[in-house]
């Protein structure tokens, strides 16, 4: 297995791994947003992949630098981790743990002292997830959004 960062032979791959984690948009959808980000130009954002032997991805870490206020965080810029994901028969295996090693040592080099994410809140097995890995719960919090007429 092999940790890399994403390149742009990787989008098609990589857009259907996001469109299992992130099943509101099709793969063609998250394939164009892949298109429109400059992951490989862009040290603000980065992406990780889990390669298998044959070259097969089995799994990804999405992370960027936000600057604006992270809930729980004292510093800015602060390392987000965007979203990660593992193929379900691999999980359980170590590559979730390899991926967000890779974020934090990306973090790390940009000068970052923080690394931030979050989850739903129904999402148990993500917070388990993040606990594992190192991380602590800082708040929770409920969004509101009221529709204004004209």
């Amino acid at each position: 297995m092999l940790i890399r960062k994403a390149a742009a032979a990787d989008i098609d791959d990589w857009a259907a791994l996001r469109a299992e984690l992130w099943p509101e948009a099709s793969a063609d959808e998250h394939r164009q947003e892949l298109a429109e980000t400059s992951f490989d130009d862009d040290d603000r954002a980065v992406c990780f992949l889990a390669v298998d032997a044959a070259g097969a991805i089995l799994a990804f870490a999405e992370a960027s630098l936000r600057t604006d206020y992270v809930n729980g965080c004292e510093t800015s810029p602060v390392a987000f981790l965007e979203g990660i994901y593992v193929r379900p028969r691999h999980r359980r295996t170590g590559l979730g743990q390899a991926l967000s090693a890779a974020v934090e040592q990306w973090a790390r080099a940009t000068g970052c002292t923080e690394l931030a994410s979050d989850a739903l809140l129904e999402n148990t097995a993500s917070h388990r997830f993040h606990g594992a890995i190192g991380f602590e719960e800082t708040e929770r919090v409920v969004y509101f959004r009221k529709q204004l007429g004209s």
